[in-house]
């Protein structure tokens, strides 16, 4: 008979190799995991920019059978990565069980997630809302791309051809680089992104000095599977858009992209996109998550979508009330927004 799990949570920098081992082997296990979010060199490189992550290590009959990564803060647990991982769950083989309430040990009051997969198992009870996550599938490169997007998807990348084109008439050669190594344009991406969320109103990413440390960290990371892919699009000498991301094995997960606001007339992002596709065989990716949210690019371009979930683990009554009604607020706010700007 089987025993029922024990778990123990020790520092990320404290996992044995064995347990290391063990991550790998259960997200290989797993093709709900293939995302770059639940490669532990995420966990790592986030721990190593100075934001300490911790691991919920759950064992069964002697072996290891999950591996949570997280934040501690008070009494909440925060997936490791947050709030830029825009995929979470426990690392475990498919079907495998798991009781979420196991996490609330020593104090802790909550565990807190706005991007679990929807496949990760024992979390039904606690989620509060679902939201799409769309997703390019790249498999052939462009031409594969373009039989399987939508006419709007394949009528932006025509558009977005003809840009560039015009581009290079009035700047200078257009030149893609899929994955570039130059920290300069790094710090550029960094700074037009930050200006972006100024003009937007949108709450600073990169206010924490551990962020910018991530991504820096994220650009060296080069270990065969796992590693920071930063992609730059110039005409003439002037940077038109960038995008910096995370690839594990053949997926792509589309993280920061930025343009120069001066290119915005020519759609800079679309053209950035469609590049990226092209060099999708290069790289090595037959996938492209382009995580959640209801932007209308993101609609146009997606060939397929998958569902990330919203809630919280916890014992108290209170707490989850309060949880159900933001999330509520929250949706109501998307319902007006989408009635307003089509």
């Amino acid at each position: 008979m089987s025993r029922a799990p024990a778990m123990r949570t020790v520092p990320f920098d404290g996992l044995s190799a064995a347990e290391l081992d063990a991550w790998h082997a259960l997200r290989a296990a797993n093709p709900a995991l293939d995302s770059p979010y639940f490669h532990p060199g995420f966990a790592a490189a986030v721990h190593a920019s100075g934001r300490p992550v911790h691991v919920a290590v759950s064992t069964r009959d002697g072996g290891i059978d999950a591996l949570v990564p997280h934040h501690r803060d008070g009494r909440v647990l925060r997936p490791a990565g947050w709030p830029g991982a825009d995929f979470q769950g426990p690392v475990l083989a498919a079907g495998t069980p798991f009781r979420p309430l196991g996490l609330l040990s020593r104090g802790t009051g909550a565990y807190v997630f706005d991007h679990l997969v929807e496949a990760a198992p024992g979390f039904g009870p606690w989620v509060l809302g679902r939201r799409p996550s769309p997703y390019l599938d790249v498999t052939g490169g462009l031409p594969g791309y373009l039989g399987r997007a939508s006419r709007s998807g394949r009528d932006n990348m025509n558009q977005a051809r003809r840009r560039a084109a015009k581009a290079e008439r009035e700047h200078g050669t257009v030149k893609f680089e899929a994955d570039s190594r130059d920290r300069d344009a790094l710090a550029l991406v960094i700074a037009l992104k930050r200006a972006q969320y100024a003009a937007t109103g949108a709450a600073d990413y990169f206010a924490e000095p551990d962020r910018v440390r991530l991504l820096e960290s994220l650009l060296g990371a080069r270990d065969g599977s796992f590693g920071g892919v930063l992609s730059t699009l110039h005409a003439g000498p002037r940077l038109v858009a960038a995008h910096f991301g995370l690839r594990a094995g053949g997926v792509l997960h589309w993280w920061f992209p930025v343009y120069d606001p001066e290119f915005a007339r020519l759609s800079p992002g679309w053209m950035l996109l469609r590049e990226l596709v092209a060099a999708a065989p290069t790289l090595g990716v037959d996938r492209i998550d382009l995580g959640r949210g209801e932007d209308e690019y993101k609609r146009r371009a997606k060939t397929g979508e998958t569902w990330v979930c919203q809630g919280l683990v916890t014992r108290n009554p209170a707490r989850r009330a309060a949880a159900v009604a933001m999330t509520r607020a929250r949706a109501m706010v998307r319902s007006v927004r989408t009635r307003t700007h089509p």
